[in-house]
């Protein structure tokens, strides 16, 4: 992973934030240079608000001067990272463990921009773990649901989610039908939310060796 790459892709994203808007903060690393560079954007004049898919989140955004409100009907411009994006901007995300907030805030954005290194953009996502938000009361029914799927979930060992869940990281086949799998897995009673953003993302601005490409949604490479 590239420090200097990630700090890139989040500097070109954050230049989508204009003032009034309500933006939607992501989690983890890569996010964190988004909030570095919208906190500086705000101590120099933009008025915006923010909505945090974490408490994380929520402690670095105030320590940079933004505002948080609770989650409004609509978002205006989130940005968040991804553990995996191909061209065609479906996603893999949830290694941080706030994928149910993500995935919450992403279906409330007019618009969803994932930032990312190179080393995250992949000609097709499935190598990356799936991770499965689970309500603890049902862990070993969701694990034997998930197994039953053709997956091979594991408990994340001393995590617990914000919302007091614990996760479970599921390997599947790479060639499995992820539009299939999402649809299954959110079938699951007591599994609450699941890493694969197959339709949330609008947009990505990747950064590889000090170079941001930006991917669109039904578009060309720009």
């Amino acid at each position: 992973m590239n420090e200097t790459d990630k700090r890139l892709a989040a500097l070109a994203a954050v230049e989508e934030a204009r003032a009034g808007m309500v933006v939607g903060l992501g989690t983890g690393s890569t996010a964190a240079f988004a909030i570095e560079a919208l906190g500086e954007r705000v101590r120099g004049g933009l008025t915006i608000t923010a909505v945090a898919t974490s408490l994380a989140t929520e402690h670095h955004a105030r320590a940079v001067g933004i505002t948080l409100i609770d989650l409004p009907a609509q978002i205006d411009l989130t940005i968040d990272g991804a553990d995996e994006i191909d061209d065609a901007c479906r996603a893999i995300k949830g290694a941080g463990g706030a994928m149910l907030r993500e995935k919450i805030v992403a279906e409330a954005s007019k618009r969803m921009v994932v930032i990312a290194d190179g080393s995250k953009h992949v000609a097709r996502i499935g190598a990356a773990k799936i991770p499965v938000e689970t309500l603890p009361f049902a862990q070993a029914f969701v694990t034997a649901r998930l197994e039953n799927l053709g997956g091979a979930p594991v408990l994340r060992a001393g995590f617990i989610t914000d919302q007091g869940n614990c996760i479970l990281d599921c390997c599947f086949p790479r060639d499995a039908d992820k539009d299939a799998l999402a649809a299954q897995i959110a079938a699951i009673p007591g599994a609450l939310g699941h890493g694969l953003f197959l339709t949330e993302v609008d947009a990505a601005y990747i950064a590889a060796n000090g170079v941001v490409t930006r991917l669109e949604r039904g578009a060309r490479t720009r």
